[in-house]
């Protein structure tokens, strides 16, 4: 039995089709924060303090003892583009990252879907903005909003697909992931898309992993950022200067790994078949929308499966697989190797508490089924042999955390431990949003 097990799971690997574990990893969630709305950003402060982004556009406290503060650091709804609480919306306050030298500067970043800037087409639906703001030392902490410094801006054609999560890399850049522009179809097609997708255009934006130098501004650019000068367009003869790597849908979340090689990994949500995890390179193409996952793809019929797929790019540039996929029950109904809807990107895992889990990706699905509050913890495990594609598993969740709700985001604290942001409705319903702790599974009672 143990052979047979192997070699399922060797076959599997080999062909990218995740298969749950005969037993999933037990995991338990402890919960450490509610009353919110949808969180979306968990970043830790030196002082052993969290600040938390929530996607109606407040940034809240969470105090040493774990206590959620009523009065927020700062309310930044009034800057927002219009968000429908009534349905499904990915516009709002998306992402925040404290600069690598916070401690001494107190620099805070903010990524939100500001109204149509002026300079954009009229039938445009928001601006994707990225600005700096200070964090007085003083106490009650308070960002006062009139202090923004807007660093960046690239304007979206529809509400969705905006990705808008931010980090700062080993290098002391920021990196930006931007999606395609969205739209009703998807596809990288519609208003605001290029006949080849955004995707494959490198003189856009959107659809692409960005990578600047917030340490000063560019006078002769006339920006507030620097372009690194090893960035792979940095002249900007072949393809904007601020693109890191392109070929990208929807990013839903980029984090670096702590440990290991530090690599950057990137959550991306896919049309209607594969969801799918990436380790970004600097001046990578990702396929999309040549690709999903490791298939081809066809845009006026994303449900089929391509007989092909593109080898290279336009430029004859190799196409970078993911490393892990699984598939959406949208594009597999039925099938009970469809994992869920719509992937929430992660952490490589390297805290203590789960030692099991060290070294591998673990990440989520938003809501699990359409329209339903059911999201899934996922893990994608790192191959013994160092290469090849990473075998996606489910995480099975015990105890009263299990009924958690959709997987908005992740957090990583201070020592590496892993943190789950939910939201217990599919719409921007207040007080449904929590904030839990990944733990080991809570011990399983004796029979009396």
């Amino acid at each position: 039995m143990k052979s047979l097990l192997t070699l399922v799971t060797a076959l599997a690997a080999a062909s990218s089709i995740a298969v749950p574990a005969a037993e999933p990893t037990r995991v338990s969630l402890k919960l450490v924060a509610s009353g919110l709305v949808e969180p979306l950003s968990y970043n830790p402060l030196p002082d052993g303090r969290v600040l938390v982004a929530d996607q109606i556009g407040s940034i809240r406290l969470i105090d040493r003892d774990g206590k959620l503060d009523e009065a927020a650091v700062v309310d930044l709804a009034s800057k927002l583009s219009a968000i429908n609480h009534n349905a499904f919306d990915e516009r709002g306050l998306l992402c925040l990252a404290l600069h690598p030298d916070f401690a001494r500067n107190r620099r805070v970043f903010a990524s939100y879907t500001a109204p149509r800037r002026a300079s954009a087409p009229a039938d445009y639906d928001c601006t994707l903005r990225i600005s700096e703001f200070t964090l007085p030392a003083a106490e009650p902490l308070r960002i006062d909003p009139a202090s923004e410094r807007i660093v960046i801006e690239v304007d979206k054609p529809y509400f969705n697909h905006n990705g808008g999560r931010i980090a700062f890399g080993p290098d002391g850049y920021l990196y930006v992931s931007v999606g395609d522009g969205g739209g009703p179809k998807g596809c990288d097609i519609g208003n605001g898309h290029v006949p080849e997708g955004n995707g494959q255009n490198t003189t856009v934006l959107l659809a692409k992993i960005l990578r600047i130098d917030v340490a000063g501004t560019d006078a002769a650019r006339g920006t507030a950022y620097r372009i690194p000068k090893d960035n792979p367009f940095a002249d900007g003869r072949a393809g904007r200067p601020e693109i890191f790597a392109y070929g990208i849908r929807n990013p839903w979340a980029i984090s670096f790994d702590r440990g290991g090689k530090h690599e950057l990994y990137e959550g991306e949500v896919g049309q209607t078949r594969w969801e799918e995890v990436n380790i970004i390179r600097k001046g990578g193409n990702y396929g999309w929308p040549l690709r999903e996952g490791f298939d081809g793809f066809n845009r006026e019929h994303p449900e089929l499966a391509p007989e092909s797929k593109a080898e290279r790019g336009l430029r004859g540039e190799e196409l970078i697989d993911p490393i892990a996929v699984y598939k959406n029950s949208n594009g597999f109904k039925g099938d009970p190797e469809a994992l869920g809807i719509c992937i929430t990107g992660g952490y490589v895992y390297r805290g203590k508490a789960l030692p099991e889990l060290v070294g591998h990706y673990v990440f989520g699905d938003w809501a699990g089924t359409q329209g339903t509050p059911q999201g899934r913890l996922l893990i994608a495990r790192r191959p013994a042999s160092g290469t090849g594609r990473w075998a996606v598993e489910p995480l099975r969740v015990t105890g009263s955390g299990k009924a958690f709700g959709c997987v908005a985001a992740f957090g990583e604290g201070a020592d590496g431990e892993i943190y789950v942001l939910t939201n217990g409705s599919t719409t921007l319903t207040p007080g449904r949003g929590k904030i839990w702790k990944l733990m080991p599974p809570e011990p399983v009672a004796a029979n009396p």
